[in-house]
């Protein structure tokens, strides 16, 4: 069998684990949450980080940091996992899907410029409002679909000039830059997964990275149920149990110190991808822009053939999955507004298909799936 993504447990994990072991520092105290947070910061060049549970939860308690609440709008990708929207709905609001560029796979910012400019209305309280509503439009979450980003600076600029809070959905781009800088220092906060797919995992986990000093004391307030006082067990405001346990940071620490390996690893990896299967039948890849430095986190291509593509792999012991459903066609979304004039997102979803892309794999492993992807053809 060749999985989809396995993590690598190959440095001082063990060791590490051990330590909160024989010490007894298992729990969400522990030397090593802080350094685990820090790590992160550091890596991302942003100054603070705030590690939580998961990235599901660490979208959660940012949204509801920012004030977004019942009936408020928040701008969402329709392709995303779908944590970010369910971030908006945590919070009782109402999430907005655009398409997506069908090409990178990532928000179309023509299509939401303009959805700002001509459907949308800023007011005299210096919110924007989706016209013929009295809900603003208070954030926007875009999301690095596959280690990829859309134009970011751009992205940042739309969101200074409508008054929009810009939360980064950076769950799979640990390791991704646009023009130098790296994923989740561009908004106000952003957030990062460590589920166990990811290039670096503790099993499960997050960390929220800012730059804003007040922001990142709150986070911190709120992922341990905002208790203002431990002695006496006195809570100031709703605070959520979210905080990451040390012996999960203690495996996250002991994956940072790898992570430049493993960068290297998925860049060769998908090289090996893009060269042995280029120009084969119908086979399209996720485009990368030039000012994008991607982690290539899970190679995915896209195919009219995805459904025979992904049988043959399966029958063969290879791991393979289709991509996310878009956000508008599910049940508990199709009556939330979506923005798009062609729907590239149907046709990325149905044609999409993410093949294996551990750290470890090895070129025997690739030229197997390759063989198998060039068969079908």
């Amino acid at each position: 069998m060749i999985p989809l993504s396995l993590p690598h447990l190959a440095g001082n994990e063990w060791k590490y684990v051990k330590d909160c072991l024989d010490t007894g520092w298992v729990s969400s105290a522990g030397a090593y949450v802080t350094r685990f947070e820090q790590l992160v910061a550091d890596f991302a060049g942003v100054k603070y980080g705030v590690a939580c549970v998961n990235g599901t939860s660490g979208l959660h308690l940012t949204v509801h940091m920012h004030g977004v609440t019942l009936g408020d709008r928040l701008l969402v990708p329709n392709i995303t996992f779908i944590a970010s929207a369910n971030a908006a709905s945590y919070t009782y609001a109402d999430p907005i899907f655009v398409d997506v560029d069908p090409d990178t796979w990532q928000w179309d910012l023509d299509l939401l410029e303009a959805f700002l400019t001509d459907d949308c209305e800023r007011r005299d309280d210096g919110y924007t409002y989706e016209k013929g509503t009295d809900k603003p439009i208070k954030a926007a979450m875009p999301v690095h679909v596959l280690g990829n980003m859309c134009d970011m600076p751009r992205l940042v600029a739309l969101c200074d000039k409508f008054n929009l809070i810009c939360i980064e959905d950076a769950s799979e781009s640990l390791g991704s830059y646009y023009d130098g800088k790296h994923s989740g220092g561009f908004g106000q906060m952003g957030v990062f997964s460590f589920n166990g797919n990811k290039t670096i995992t503790t099993g499960g986990g997050g960390v929220i990275v800012t730059d804003d000093e007040a922001l990142a004391k709150r986070a911190k307030h709120l992922t341990t149920q905002a208790k203002a006082d431990p002695d006496t067990y006195y809570h100031d405001e709703i605070g959520f149990n979210y905080r990451l346990v040390n012996v999960l940071a203690a495996i996250g620490v002991a994956q940072m110190e790898q992570l430049p390996d493993f960068l290297v690893a998925k860049k060769r990896m998908d090289a090996y991808y893009r060269e042995h299967l280029a120009g084969v039948g119908d086979l399209r890849f996720q485009y990368i822009p030039d000012a994008v430095d991607s982690n290539c986190w899970l190679f995915t291509l896209s195919s009219a053939r995805q459904a025979e593509l992904l049988k043959t792999l399966q029958t063969n012991a290879v791991i393979a999955r289709p991509f996310w459903m878009p956000m508008n066609q599910l049940p508990m979304f199709v009556d939330k507004r979506y923005v798009s004039t062609h729907d590239h997102s149907r046709r990325v979803h149905a044609e999409s298909l993410s093949i294996p892309s551990s750290v470890n794999i090895t070129e025997a492993q690739q030229a197997e799936v390759v063989r198998l992807l060039r068969s079908v053809f």
